[in-house]
């Protein structure tokens, strides 16, 4: 059984409580269906411009998680018609953190959790 710890956007943990990020992988859809099976491993808010993201993804690490997800919130924006990629998600330098992690930490960083834009699939799925 996969670990799967997520990583979100400060910006968004005030009106966000998780719950699309959360569903999603606890039925292996969206962001997460890459797992044949997968639980929860631990979530955190990450701080800009990321200041306490690599000593939270090594803590995730030590408490067993095998993968940390972003939130698309961070690199997608929400419209009527629903999820968009955009530059105008809450991080707009994702990819270098996400980067950063990696090379800290091992794991496989991987970018979307829930509400996935149309068409897009996470890259680097475990």
């Amino acid at each position: 059984m996969t670990k799967v710890a997520i990583i979100r956007c400060e910006k968004n943990q005030e009106t966000c409580p998780l719950t699309g990020c959360l569903k999603c992988l606890t039925l292996k859809k969206e962001g997460f269906d890459c797992y044949d099976d997968c639980i929860p491993a631990g979530i955190f808010s990450c701080r800009c411009p990321g200041d306490n993201l690599i000593k939270q993804a090594k803590i995730l690490k030590a408490k067993g998680a095998d993968a940390i997800h972003f939130c698309t919130c961070m690199f997608s924006k929400k419209t009527a018609k629903g999820w968009i990629l955009s530059d105008e998600g809450f991080c707009d330098h994702i990819d270098d953190l996400m980067e950063q992690v990696r090379q800290a930490t091992g794991l496989p960083c991987v970018k979307g959790t829930a509400h996935l834009p149309e068409g897009y699939h996470p890259m680097d799925a475990p």
